[in-house]
Order: C-alpha cells, then sequence, then structure tokens
C-alpha cells in the first residue's frame, strides 16, 4: 500500500526537520547561567522568563 508520501532521506531530514532545537531562541538563566531554550508553554511570557527550574527561582540571581 503507497502511503502518498516521499520517504525521507537523511538530506530532507536536515533540511526540513521542524523539531530541531538549534532554531529555538535561547537566553541564559539568571541563576545558574545555563543556556535556556524556547518552550512552547513560555510562548506568551519568554520576555519575562528568567530563571530554567524553580531550584533556580528559589535560589535567585547570582551575584556579579
Amino acid at each position: 500500500m503507497a502511503t502518498g508520501k516521499a520517504p525521507q532521506t537523511s538530506e530532507t531530514r536536515k533540511a526540513g526537520f521542524k523539531g530541531n532545537k538549534s532554531f529555538l531562541p535561547s537566553k541564559p538563566c539568571a541563576s545558574c547561567g545555563l543556556p535556556m531554550t524556547w518552550r512552547k508553554r513560555w510562548a506568551k511570557t519568554w520576555d519575562e522568563v528568567r530563571y530554567c527550574s524553580d531550584a533556580c527561582r528559589r535560589t535567585g540571581p547570582k551575584a556579579p
């Protein structure tokens, strides 16, 4: 049975893979400094997101 879709080759996956996180925006956590990648649940509040986790939020921003 044919599904009507062309089989994906490695070239097709590299060029058109929609789940590639390298294309999503990221910014560093204010507490630990690790990069945070954009998440769908943060879509409306991405500008306000400062911490990567609850643990980092409790610790607060790191001292300069």
